[in-house]
């Protein structure tokens, strides 16, 4: 692990904390995480070890959620695990690709994925507030399995941040779902790309584990702290934290990048 002050880890452990939360209720916890292990490790260590950590880290806190969802949230799980794995293969693809990429990279493509979500959810008020009744049709279940499996697989493994996010919007648009519910699928979907992602990563050798213990054990915290609190407040409260996180994600990502 590399030199890294007591009070960078505790920095870190809160991050975590709260990442496991955001990502619990509406996705996108690795926007927190991610770029605060980016900041908190030393300048020479590579971007592939962060990204790589972070799975490690998340992959603890999104199962966690995932349990407390499913014992709750009315989540069809044999569509779930398929989309999962689709996701979980597609993921081992990013993560393959990931290892070469640059933090530099990272910020602008983050802030363009998400002006374009902040745009989507702004524009549509009624999104994910009631699911359409009926059974999903096999054709939308393909869809799903091809855009929020294999695209949001590979983009997980690739770069990771939003990941969560992007499988509520999907699910929710593809398969009509309620936000709630769709929050409650992408957890299990997640758990599958987190898996494919942490193995290529592991196989690479760019996980610092001591680190990514650490901070799972207030990952898991704040993840599970988190599906209660959805879970309890229902679609209002998971829209209004979505526009809140992005938000706030895309101004400051933007400060790191042209102003600090």
């Amino acid at each position: 692990m590399p030199d890294i002050s007591l009070t960078t880890v505790f920095l870190l452990c809160l991050a975590a904390f709260a990442a496991g939360w955001v990502d619990a209720v509406v996705g996108g916890g690795g926007l927190i995480l991610l770029p605060a292990m980016l900041l908190g490790l030393p300048g020479s260590t590579p971007a592939a070890y962060a990204l790589g950590t972070n799975k490690a880290v998340a992959i603890v806190g999104t199962t966690g959620a995932a349990v407390t969802y499913a014992r709750k949230a009315p989540v069809e799980v044999g569509t779930a695990v398929r989309i999962g794995l689709a996701a979980l293969a597609g993921s081992m693809g990013g993560a393959f690709f990931a290892a070469g990429m640059s933090s530099e990279v990272l910020r602008p493509v983050i802030m363009v994925v998400l002006l374009g979500v902040a745009a989507f959810v702004i524009l549509r008020p009624n999104f994910g507030a009631a699911p359409v009744t009926g059974p999903v049709t096999r054709r939308r279940v393909f869809a799903a399995i091809g855009i929020a499996g294999v695209g949001i697989g590979f983009y997980d493994g690739l770069i990771g941040p939003g990941t969560g996010t992007f499988l509520v919007l999907a699910l929710t648009a593809v398969l009509h779902l309620d936000l709630v519910t769709a929050s409650a699928t992408a957890k299990i979907v997640n758990c599958c790309t987190n898996a494919g992602a942490l193995a290529m990563f592991a196989w690479q050798g760019t996980v610092l584990w001591q680190l990514a213990a650490i901070l799972a054990v207030f990952n898991l915290g704040g993840a599970t702290l988190g599906a209660r609190t959805a879970l309890k407040k229902g679609t209002g409260f998971v829209r209004a934290v979505l526009l809140t996180v992005v938000l706030a994600l895309v101004t400051n990502l933007a400060y790191e990048q042209w102003f600090a």
